[in-house]
């Protein structure tokens, strides 16, 4: 399961896209610090697919894939210095696989903003430079331990040092670490870190259905397509709104404000992208399961998603894309007309491919 921390200033709508994208009804209010203890709540990938699979396997229970929103206290200047709730929410944000940075592009005067005005620009960097400093600090500290280890001939020490005194160094000026130029050793040494700005990050502009908020949105999508950022436009308190709504009501409100798809569905296909991240499906018993992978993940590796006695145990996986499945409407008539593909451990999983593993039970289990 994928978790998305959902992070930003006070007062810019992250408890009412959290409640957009979960229904799960946290408490908005108008006052820094609404949300004290992050709210959590884990929701099913929008994805049709395996429903679709069920009906056509007779299943009765389907488990879709599933994305885990947290949504963590508004962050305020200093907070590498434990300023506001600064410690705890950037202990938090370190649990998380992605970050949805909102910042606030609505103009709403009955809303308060911290700084006493609405400048996304401003706002962002407040935010990157805060996460910035917290990662500078933690391998500053660090660095101070391993210099003593590499000074006395650790050899490990030595290579660990020399990866955090790159990092410390752009760090220093104010570059993130996921624009910095690292190699595969060089990532795998520091992932025991977790650090804040090596996450993967998607940037939504909170916005109305005004033109002040347009322009204040434009300014952000600049800002994000200079660093090749994603940037979202997404009106929160709006999509809350059709959350709440019963599902035809839901969808003819949608119509009548241009919307296709909800925030949720938005975000979720934007996190895909930025994780790398797609989707297979089994269906054994009576359960059809979605599985979320990393793209390029082999058979084998997705076999042990499952259980690692189906890894230890490979022997092949029969494989066919959803789309030809759907289309041929059964697994026997796949098999009679010759669709199946066997793959061996190696075969690189599909987004969309729904695969049975035969595998044998290791000796011992």
């Amino acid at each position: 399961m994928l978790t998305v921390g959902i992070v930003g200033l006070p007062n810019v709508g992250k408890s009412t896209l959290f409640n957009a994208l979960t229904r799960a009804h946290a408490e908005v209010s108008n006052y820094p610090f609404c949300t004290i203890s992050p709210n959590e709540a884990i929701v099913a990938v929008p994805d049709e697919r395996p429903y679709e699979l069920a009906k056509m396997f007779n299943q009765e229970h389907v488990v879709p894939a599933t994305f885990k929103f947290v949504d963590i206290a508004g962050l305020v200047r200093n907070a590498h210095k434990g300023e506001g709730l600064g410690n705890e929410f950037l202990s938090h944000i370190r649990g998380v696989d992605a970050i949805l940075h909102l910042v606030r592009c609505f103009q709403r005067m009955d809303v308060a903003h911290v700084d006493g005005s609405v400048d996304p620009v401003r706002d962002v960097e407040v935010v990157e430079l805060e996460l910035v400093l917290a990662d500078l600090q933690l391998l500053q500290r660090r660095f101070a331990h391993l210099s003593k280890r590499a000074a006395s001939g650790d050899k490990d020490a030595r290579a660990e040092a020399s990866v955090l005194e790159k990092l410390i160094k752009e760090l220093s000026m104010g570059k993130p670490v996921r624009e910095i130029q690292l190699n595969a050793e060089e990532t795998e040494r520091i992932k025991q870190y977790q650090l804040l700005t090596a996450k993967p990050c998607i940037y939504v502009g909170n916005v109305d259905e005004d033109e002040e908020s347009e322009r204040a949105f434009m300014e952000l999508k600049r800002w994000c397509d200079e660093r090749s950022y994603s940037a979202l436009r997404i009106n929160a308190k709006l999509h809350m709104e059709l959350s709440e709504l019963p599902e035809d009501e839901a969808v003819e409100m949608a119509s009548v404000f241009g919307i296709e798809r909800s925030a949720l569905d938005e975000i979720v296909r934007e996190c895909f992208k930025l994780l790398d991240a797609i989707v297979f499906f089994t269906a054994v018993g009576r359960e059809v399961t979605a599985w979320v992978i990393k793209r390029g993940t082999t058979a084998i590796k997705a076999a042990g998603k499952i259980h690692s006695d189906i890894e230890r145990g490979f022997i092949r996986a029969e494989v066919i894309p959803f789309d030809l499945l759907k289309q041929v409407g059964s697994w026997d008539a796949a098999r009679q007309s010759g669709l199946l593909q066997i793959k061996g451990k190696d075969y690189i999983v599909q987004d969309g491919d729904v695969i049975y593993f035969r595998f044998h039970t290791p000796s011992g289990s």
